[in-house]
């Protein structure tokens, strides 16, 4: 059974080595998932993922893939051979997107002896209100999309979705207990929203149906990182005991 603690995943959203480096290290063994984000991976390249493969530390891959079928299929098979436990395409690219992705990520790792990735759709980003949603052109509420999207990943053999906490427990029941919903917008009590529109505390995105939560500025903004991460952990363990 999965430990509580490897349900959190820290967004390591900073441009340099030493950043990267120094938080990794001030969160020692607290935090044992990291979140490679387009910022720290356009910043630095490969060597982030090189220095968490040094620190044995899990990584989700958010590059947020979304192009033509050959070319997501492509993208996918070569970054096989980082090893990321998990990594994200855009839903909305659409099935047939999504099952080149699929198969590119078998082959790939396959031919490396690699676990393959975890494939994780994303749905509709948590800094998008309603009123957003509509004003690009959506008639469906944002709810209806998500699932939506969702129910197209699990068809197209995607493991997961990355979406709202608000959404996790509507795609629970609709996608099933093995399809992996992992929730960004989660916040603490009485901690600043930032740009997030569609929040949760941790206590409430699990018992919504989140698999993994990914905070990013409570942890690494706070005063105390480390202290911040395992305070959150323990929202998390009290909510796994209820």
């Amino acid at each position: 059974m999965m430990k509580t603690k490897d349900r959190l995943i820290v967004a390591l959203d900073v441009s340099s080595l030493d950043s990267l480096t120094q938080t990794v290290d001030l969160l020692g063994d607290a935090v044992s998932y990291y979140k490679i984000g387009m910022e720290s991976f356009y910043s630095l390249g490969t060597a982030s993922l090189d220095l968490m493969r040094l620190k044995q530390k899990n990584v989700f891959l958010d590059l947020k893939l979304h192009d033509i079928p050959n070319t997501v299929a492509r993208s996918v098979k070569a970054l096989c051979c980082f090893s990321p436990s998990m990594t994200t395409i855009h839903a909305a690219g659409g099935p047939s997107m999504l099952k080149s992705a699929v198969a590119a990520a078998a082959e790939g790792a396959a031919k490396l002896n690699l676990t393959r990735p975890k494939l994780l759709g994303i749905t509709v980003l948590t800094s998008i209100s309603e009123p957003e949603w509509a004003e690009i052109g959506n008639d469906r509420s944002i709810r209806d999309s998500v699932l939506r999207l969702a129910l197209i990943c699990k068809q197209t053999g995607m493991d997961g979705v990355v979406a709202s906490p608000l959404e996790a427990a509507a795609i629970r029941q609709v996608c099933g207990e093995d399809f992996l919903i992992v929730t960004p917008g989660v916040r603490p009590p009485n901690s600043d929203q930032g740009d997030q529109s569609r929040t949760m505390t941790p206590a409430e995105a699990l018992r919504a149906g989140a698999d993994y939560l990914v905070v990013g500025r409570p942890v690494l903004a706070a005063a105390e990182p480390r202290t911040a991460a395992l305070e959150i952990i323990r929202e998390m363990e009290g909510q796994a005991d209820d």
